[in-house]
């Protein structure tokens, strides 16, 4: 796949490939949701996929569906996945801990960049991820004034740094008492004892000392794996992040 375009990155110095399926403008002509899907380069497709299945069903409005890349897939040098979805430095990755940075060419950069090109919807703005970049998902949620609307979190890798997302959130939960925000979590039922087990962690916590206004749901498909999920939990989530009555 052929990205819409490329933006050079001021915050992180690095170019992204970036990824465009958008409604036809003189048939829906917006202003559209929109959300970002994380690993443009290996799982957009999946994203666009999800969608048009539940497009078809009008089950959601139309919706601008973004990809974020690097023109590397999984494992290539010029991939920087490992750095820019983690909050903090692992030694197992040694460029990781950039996520802050990256957020803020997400919101600071590319999202003005978007503005330009596209009719957005001003209070309608997702992000989505699988695996780790689920973790950076979750990373912009728990802040204390999120930019993102709907975050969308397919078998988040909460391991990361000894599950320091948890510690991220209970610690705002702390600071705050309200979130307004829409979490969707999927995950594969055949996923690792360990990804089932963190999930349950963050769905425990949320549950035991909630934020007022923010929106959680929750599903497990009983035939899938960590590979295998996004196939179900894409559309699923952009169904229960932007479904329509």
């Amino acid at each position: 796949m052929k990205p819409a375009f490329k933006l050079t990155s001021p915050e992180t110095g690095t170019e992204y490939w970036i990824y465009v399926s958008a409604p036809d403008p003189g048939a829906e002509p917006g202003p559209w949701p929109v959300i970002l899907f994380m690993d443009g380069d290996d799982q957009f497709s999946h994203g666009a996929q999800g969608y048009r299945k539940v497009r078809a069903a009008g089950a959601v409005p139309p919706l601008l569906l973004i990809g974020v890349g690097y023109g590397a897939s999984y494992g290539q040098g010029a991939n920087r996945r490992g750095r820019d979805y983690t909050p903090a430095h692992h030694p197992d990755e040694p460029s990781s801990g950039g996520a802050e940075a990256f957020l803020r060419f997400l919101t600071g950069t590319l999202w003005p960049e978007l503005g330009r090109r596209y009719p957005l919807h001003p209070k309608s703005r997702g992000i989505a991820g699988h695996s780790l970049g689920s973790l950076l998902v979750l990373y912009s949620l728990f802040q204390k004034t999120p930019f993102f609307t709907a975050h969308l979190a397919s078998a988040p890798s909460i391991w990361w740094d000894n599950r320091a997302i948890l510690d991220q959130a209970g610690q705002l939960r702390t600071r705050q008492a309200a979130l307004p925000a829409q979490l969707y979590l999927g995950v594969g039922g055949k996923d690792s004892v360990s990804m089932l087990g963190d999930l349950a962690l963050l769905e425990a916590q949320l549950a035991a000392r909630p934020f007022t206004g923010l929106q959680v749901t929750s599903e497990q498909f009983p035939k899938r794996d960590h590979y295998t999920a996004l196939t179900d939990t894409f559309p699923s989530g952009l169904k229960a992040l932007f479904g329509q009555a």
